[in-house]
């Protein structure tokens, strides 16, 4: 298995220093994801979590929606010439039965730690139909005061960012504002892809009770794995991308962007925020 960070000697510079050190950094390596044998998918990731992140990458592309649709994810041994196991290639078979869906995909399997999309051979290849809907049974409800809240919540919990300032985080929230699970990786869309497998694998598909925070921007490829898994709140600290906003709003998605501080802006679904006064014209 990899480790999450590595060691290097750098050379610092401060204020005219000059120095020499050991620098702590978050380690990336590539996984490639096949499904019964056959390769789907390669990303850049940082290693752990590694079959949550098979999970929920199946999920978000619609091939898998729950637990039981799995019959083993298991690390391929051998994966080299020298049969020497990497730990970096992921079977996952499904259970006996479970349909595999045409995802030979316009995909062509290539996936950054920056941008899971990339390969995709159309805006149409990415609308996939999720089998849990976002839905209010029962209503998810929360106000600005608890939203401003999350994102300190989720920087206490980044214990890896802490040492090497090279990770983003995606974590679940109750609508209480209860920490549920936190995920760090080099790439924000595999952060997201550990928690939904996570939660897949333990058997809370849909997480309908849940708000995703993520760090960094919404991309359209986060609101997708956010809708797939029936999450109906989605939070990030930077700004949303057109194609964003559109998906939210196309699937009943709440979508908050900028929120720092006690500041944010509401982008689709706004009747799950409790604002409590008339909205004004800026």
């Amino acid at each position: 298995m990899g480790r999450v960070t590595e060691r290097r000697r750098i050379i610092r510079i401060r204020d005219g220093a000059v120095t020499t050190r050991p620098d702590t950094l978050v380690a990336e390596e590539p996984l490639e994801i096949r499904l019964n044998g056959k390769p789907l998918a390669i990303t850049m990731r940082t290693p752990g979590d590694d079959f949550a992140l098979a999970a929920g990458f199946l999920v978000s592309e619609g091939v898998i929606g729950e637990g039981s649709e799995v019959q083993s994810i298991v690390y391929c041994a051998g994966a080299t010439a020298d049969g020497v196991n990497t730990y970096n290639v992921v079977d996952v078979k499904l259970a006996p039965g479970v349909v595999v869906p045409d995802i030979t995909l316009e995909r062509n399997v290539y996936t950054s730690s920056s941008c899971g999309l990339c390969g995709k051979a159309s805006l149409d290849a990415v609308r996939t139909t999720t089998r849990h809907p976002v839905a209010d049974t029962p209503p998810v409800r929360v106000t600005p005061a608890q939203l401003a809240a999350l994102p300190d919540r989720l920087r206490d919990a980044q214990r890896v960012f802490d040492r090497t300032g090279g990770l983003h985080a995606a974590a679940l929230f109750s609508p209480e504002g209860e920490l549920l699970d936190v995920r760090e990786d080099v790439g924000r869309h595999n952060a997201v892809d550990k928690l939904v497998g996570r939660a897949l694998t333990d058997d809370r598909l849909p997480l309908s009770q849940s708000i995703l925070l993520v760090s960094g921007r919404a991309s359209f490829e986060l609101v997708q794995k956010a809708v797939m898994a029936g999450i109906p709140m989605l939070a990030a600290v930077s700004a949303p991308s057109s194609l964003a906003v559109d998906l939210a709003a196309e699937s009943g998605l709440t979508l908050v962007g900028f929120l720092r501080g006690h500041s944010m802006n509401v982008y689709a679904g706004d009747h799950r925020i409790a604002l409590g006064a008339t909205v004004g014209q800026g």
